[in-house]
C-alpha cells in the first residue's frame, strides 16, 4: 500500500456496553396487598424469591449520531436497558461507557415533584440534568411554548394529566441539547398532533449529529426515525441490524405464543 493511503476508521462511539447484566429478586408468590403481607408475617411464612434476569450479557455499541430503535415485547428488558445507559441503574456485571450528556425521558413524570409547579419543575429537572438556574431561565420560554401548556405552567404538576406531563418532560429533555436523547414509549400518551411535533424535533436532533435511543411499539413509524434497530427478548439481543430486518424478526416472533415463563417475566413489570 502506498504511504498516502488513508486508513478507514469507524465513527466515534456514543455508547459502548460489554456483557451487561441486571438481575432482580422477584417473589415466587407475589404479595399484592398490605393485609396479605401482615398475614404472611403473622403465620411466620417467609417470602421465597427467585432471580430474574432483566438484562443478560448484553453487548451493544452505538456510534455517535445514530438513531437506534429498540423493540420487543413487554418484559423484554427495554426500559432496563435505557436506565442502565442513562446511569439511573447500575448493572451487576459488565461495562457501560457513555460519552457526552444524556437526557432521559423514560418514565412518565420521572424527575418531576408533584407538589411543585410546572415552572418550578423545569428548573428542578434542569438541575438534575446538570444545568444552572441561569441556563434554564434562558431556555424556559422555549420549553413552555413547545409544551403547549403555558397557561398551566404555574399549577402543581399533580394536577396535570398524563399528556401534560409528557409534553413538559419532552420539551425539557429535547431542549437541553443533550449528546444522547433517551426516550421510552411515553410519547404514546400524547395526542397525535403533539407526537408528530415530537417526531419533527427528534429528526432535527438527529440531523445535528446527536444520538437517539427510542423504544417504541410503532413498527410502521420506526423506520422514518431510526436507521438501525435491535430486538430484545428475555434480556438478550435477539436481532440487530437494519430496521426492516429487525421489524420482520419481531413480527415473526410475536406470531408465536409466548412460553409460560416469558408471560410470568412480563407480568413482573420490572424488565421493561
Amino acid at each position: 500500500m502506498g504511504g498516502s493511503a488513508k486508513l478507514r476508521t469507524s465513527p466515534p462511539l456514543a455508547i459502548d456496553l460489554s456483557n451487561v447484566s441486571v438481575r432482580y429478586r422477584v417473589p415466587m408468590e407475589p404479595v399484592s396487598t398490605l393485609k396479605e403481607r401482615v398475614i404472611r408475617l403473622a403465620k411466620g411464612r417467609r417470602t421465597i424469591y427467585r432471580e430474574f434476569s432483566a438484562l443478560d450479557g448484553v453487548t451493544l455499541t452505538v456510534p455517535r449520531g445514530q438513531a437506534l430503535g429498540i423493540i420487543g415485547r413487554n418484559g423484554a428488558g427495554k426500559s432496563t436497558l435505557l436506565k442502565v445507559i442513562s446511569r439511573i441503574m447500575r448493572p451487576i456485571e459488565g461495562r457501560v461507557r457513555v460519552w457526552g450528556h444524556v437526557a432521559p425521558l423514560i418514565e412518565l413524570g420521572a424527575g418531576f415533584h408533584p407538589e411543585l409547579t410546572g415552572r418550578e419543575n423545569v428548573f428542578l429537572y434542569g438541575a438534575i440534568l446538570g444545568f444552572s438556574q441561569g441556563q434554564m431561565e434562558e431556555k424556559f420560554d422555549r420549553i413552555a411554548d413547545f409544551s403547549e401548556i403555558k397557561e398551566f405552567i404555574d399549577a402543581p404538576v399533580r394536577t396535570y394529566s398524563s399528556g401534560m406531563k409528557v409534553r413538559l418532560g419532552f420539551a425539557i429533555a429535547s431542549d437541553v441539547e443533550p449528546d444522547v436523547l433517551v426516550i421510552d414509549e411515553v410519547l404514546s400518551v400524547g395526542d397525535e398532533a403533539f407526537q408528530e411535533k415530537c417526531r419533527g424535533r427528534m429528526n432535527s436532533f438527529r440531523d445535528r449529529g446527536a444520538t437517539l435511543l427510542y423504544v417504541t411499539h410503532d413498527l410502521n413509524g420506526i423506520g422514518s426515525l431510526c436507521d438501525r434497530a435491535i430486538l430484545l427478548e428475555r434480556g438478550k439481543i435477539l436481532s440487530e441490524g437494519g430496521v426492516g430486518d429487525v421489524v420482520s424478526a419481531y413480527r415473526s416472533q410475536i406470531s408465536r405464543p409466548r412460553s409460560s415463563t416469558q408471560a410470568e417475566n412480563s407480568s413482573t413489570g420490572l424488565s421493561g
